[in-house]
Order: structure tokens, then sequence, then C-alpha cells
């Protein structure tokens, strides 16, 4: 497959291909507090990629934390996932959490995986058949693990940046969140930025529930003035970074990694400094 994203019509076409796995990584509450009214409906075929239960570490208190690859080997082989497995992943919003599931797979080292491009709307947009999800068991899979730790920081690789300055921290949230003019969705934690971090929210990557197009995602990078530096994403809680380092890795070269623990870690530690607007 070799592809980052395809089309609706594209995953149309190929639904028949036996290597191919569809992934529904819908969540049905986010931070967003948006509702689908596809509730209760899937491609043809699809698997349910839980994020936040299956596929997330479950000894923290911080949401969305990328588990161990062991954790994440056998919850893949459970879906019926293979070494040689064409995957395919889309939610109910068109692009929120799918990049996320995107990610995820590239850090545990399969790199045959695309988004559907628009997601279910898109889909659905489109005339295509949905039917009932349904729970259903899948014969065990041989899915391997092999962790790439460069696409992911932590904590203190985020504090040493503070000094080093070698990486561009570009952050996904809103621009009042990012400023400290807007409350943080997450009661208890302040809102603000990490030192020398820049905003772009992952919106502005989007128009209609798609990526805009490569020309125009050239454009925004280009003006965020990336040059070559090697770029670490963060949002909130780890699933809008991806979108944008997914529509990064459209357009540019540049060395790429997710900050996993992202604002929601940041702001619940006591001694992390935090900017502000003012």
């Amino acid at each position: 497959m070799q592809k980052t994203i395809v089309s609706v019509k594209w995953l149309h076409k190929n639904l028949n291909d036996p290597d191919l796995i569809i992934l529904d990584a819908s969540q049905t509450k986010t931070i967003i507090n948006t509702t689908s009214k596809f509730q209760g409906l899937q491609i043809k075929n699809a698997r349910f990629f839980d994020i936040k239960n299956s596929f997330s570490k479950n000894d923290t208190d911080l949401p969305n934390m990328l588990q161990d690859p062991t954790d994440f080997e056998q919850a893949c082989r459970k879906l019926g996932i293979n070494k040689s497995s064409k995957i395919v992943v889309y939610d109910n919003l068109g692009i929120y959490t799918s990049p996320r599931v995107w990610w995820l797979f590239k850090t545990m080292g399969h790199t045959n995986i695309a988004i559907l491009n628009g997601g279910l709307p898109a889909w659905n947009q489109e005339g295509f058949e949905l039917e009932p999800i349904t729970k259903s068991t899948y014969k065990l899979g041989d899915f391997e693990a092999i962790f790439h730790p460069a696409l992911v920081k932590d904590i203190e690789a985020i504090k040493t940046n503070l000094t080093t300055k070698i990486n561009l921290v570009i952050d996904a949230r809103s621009e009042g969140r990012f400023d400290g003019t807007a409350p943080d969705p997450r009661p208890d934690l302040k809102s603000g930025h990490i030192p020398n971090s820049i905003n772009l929210p992952y919106t502005a990557v989007l128009e209609n529930g798609k990526f805009k197009q490569k020309e125009t995602l050239k454009t925004i990078f280009s003006n965020l003035q990336i040059d070559d530096n090697p770029l670490i994403f963060t949002c909130g809680s780890g699933i809008t970074a991806c979108i944008l380092m997914l529509a990064s890795e459209l357009v540019s070269n540049n060395t790429k990694a997710v900050y996993d623990g992202s604002w929601t870690e940041w702001a619940s530690e006591k001694e992390t400094p935090i900017n502000t607007k003012f």
C-alpha cells in the first residue's frame, strides 16, 4: 500500500483485499465534546481499535499514554492483525483520532498503514455501505511490535530542550489554550504553553474533515520557519499532536516525534515552567 492517506474511493475499490484490515478508531466521547451521527455504525468488516482501553497504558493517570510494545503486540494480535497486514484506519469525526493510531503503528514498527481521508463522514457522503457495529472475535494474528523510540519524547526530553533548543516544539491546541487566555478543558490544569514552543492549532491543517491540499500544507509549515529542525508535536493528551505530525509527514522530511504526555503531563508537574501571553 505504502500510502499515508487514502481516499474513500480507494478504500471502496480495495475492500476485498485479503491483507486489508480496516480499523475504526472512533471515540464516543472526546475532549472537544463533538458528537457524531454515526454512533453504532461502521464501515463493513471494520474492527474497533479501542484507544482508551486496549491501546493505552493502564497504570498511569495520564490519558492515552503509549503502552509497552509487548502489550501493544498482544492487543493487535487479538484484533487479528498480522505482520503482512495493510491497515486503513478511520474515525467518525473525519480526522481526529485516526492519526494517533497511524503514529502508534509507526512507533511500533508497522509502516504499512494509512488513514482514511475524511473518515466515516466522507465514506457516508459517497453513499458507501455502513453496517451496525457488532462485537467480534478474530483469528489470532502474528503481529510483531518493533519499538522505534525516536518517534516519541518524554517530559525529560522536553525539559532538556528548554536549554538546548535543538527541537522545534509545535503545539496543536487552540490559540486561547496556548496563550493562556482560555481555560483548559481539564479544570485542574492551567492553560498556557511550554516555553519556546509555537502554536499551530490542528484545525489549521484540516478543511471539511480532510487534510488540506499538499501545497497549502507546505505553505503552512513553511510559514512556521521549520527549516531542517527536528520537530516535536504536542497537544492536550497526545491525540491532535498526531494530526500535525501526519500533516507534516505529507510535506516535509524533518525528523518528527510526539511528546506523549503533552500538556496534561506538563501542566500537572509542579516545577515545569509555563508561559502565557501576559
